[in-house]
């Protein structure tokens, strides 16, 4: 039984860095990609940053190329995701996700599996 959960949110002002992570307990080879994912107030849940998990890869939203970096330590069940250069629309709440469609390698699509969130708010 896959188990998600997430931490390192909290209120960041504009320009700020902050690491999330995720233990990700039970994540065997059913699944095939990990990733992080956001919602704003109002907004549908968006994909920020995504990985497979047999192979070196990685997908960015274009607003977050070159701020965000995702990583994994299998070692540990952990994936992680640095924000750096943060931004006010990077506010919501960050889901760590995982997914057991081939599709989910190569970007951030056919997550079905989904952490309980914590929230990320940039603001001055």
């Amino acid at each position: 039984q896959l188990q998600l959960v997430e931490s390192g949110g909290a209120l960041v002002q504009p320009g700020g860095s902050l690491r999330l992570s995720c233990e990700a307990s039970g994540l065997t080879r059913e699944y095939y990609g990990i990733g992080w994912f956001r919602q704003a107030p109002g907004k549908e849940r968006e994909g920020v940053s995504c990985m497979p998990t047999r192979f070196s890869s990685s997908w960015y939203r274009d607003s977050v190329k070159g701020r965000f970096t995702i990583s994994r330590d299998a070692s540990k069940n952990m994936v992680y995701l640095q924000m750096n250069n943060l931004k006010p629309e990077d506010t919501g709440v960050y889901y760590c996700a995982a997914s057991r469609s081939p599709r989910g390698q190569f970007s951030c699509v056919d997550f079905d599996s989904w952490g309980q969130g914590t929230q990320v708010t940039v603001s001055s």
